[in-house]
């Protein structure tokens, strides 16, 4: 009486294996289309690359779009995590957060979903399932960046300043897909923190 029965006790670390390799999953999609674009990442690429098998990766992800759209959607909630965790009791150095933001952009995780927005672009299918995610992504790093920055969105044109910030960031690792624009970029991130300094005290 009360006992687990086997079918329990299997059932917690199957569950735990589905997590594992759904993740394995996840992480792959991201280093191919950093890596190799939409074009060069297919779901057999993706499935090699976490060691499983193409059945089960389509167990998990149905599509080719769903694997995709999951994958850049579990980058964006890690890139949001990384960047409360950075700070976790907030900051007063404003030049760090302004760091760290422009860091976002110019990592591999954007560049993963750069690729994803130019197929979508293309892809009718993705491209309403893409613009919905990047539409909560855009709005949840703009909380995170008000947040870090101690800025007050009740004065007028504050909101707007934010906004051109993470603006310039995004731009700053398109930039920095072509070529390397470490030097470039740090004059830019200098200036951006001293005007943020100003518009938000």
């Amino acid at each position: 009486m009360g006992g687990v029965s086997t079918a329990d006790r299997d059932r917690v670390p199957k569950q735990d294996r589905s997590r594992a390799t759904r993740q394995r999953l996840l992480e792959a999609a991201v280093a191919c289309l950093a890596e190799h674009g939409w074009a060069g990442s297919t779901v057999t690429v993706v499935a090699e690359r976490a060691g499983v098998s193409r059945g089960a990766a389509q167990h998990h992800f149905p599509t080719r779009e769903d694997l995709f759209t999951a994958a850049v959607e579990y980058v964006a909630e890690e890139r949001s995590n990384a960047l409360r965790e950075l700070f976790p009791e907030g900051t007063a150095d404003r030049r760090a957060v302004v760091t760290a933001v422009v860091d976002l952009y110019t990592g591999p995780l954007f560049r993963a979903a750069l690729h994803l927005w130019v197929a979508a672009s293309n892809e009718e299918q993705l491209r309403a399932r893409v613009t919905e995610l990047e539409a909560r992504v855009g709005r949840e790093t703009h909380r995170i960046a008000i947040d870090l920055l101690h800025a007050d969105e009740t004065r007028p044109g504050v909101r707007e300043t934010v906004q051109g910030f993470l603006d310039m960031a995004r731009g700053l690792g398109l930039a920095n897909l072509l070529t390397d624009d470490t030097a470039r970029r740090r004059r830019v991130v200098a200036q951006w923190s001293d005007l943020l300094e100003l518009a938000l005290r």
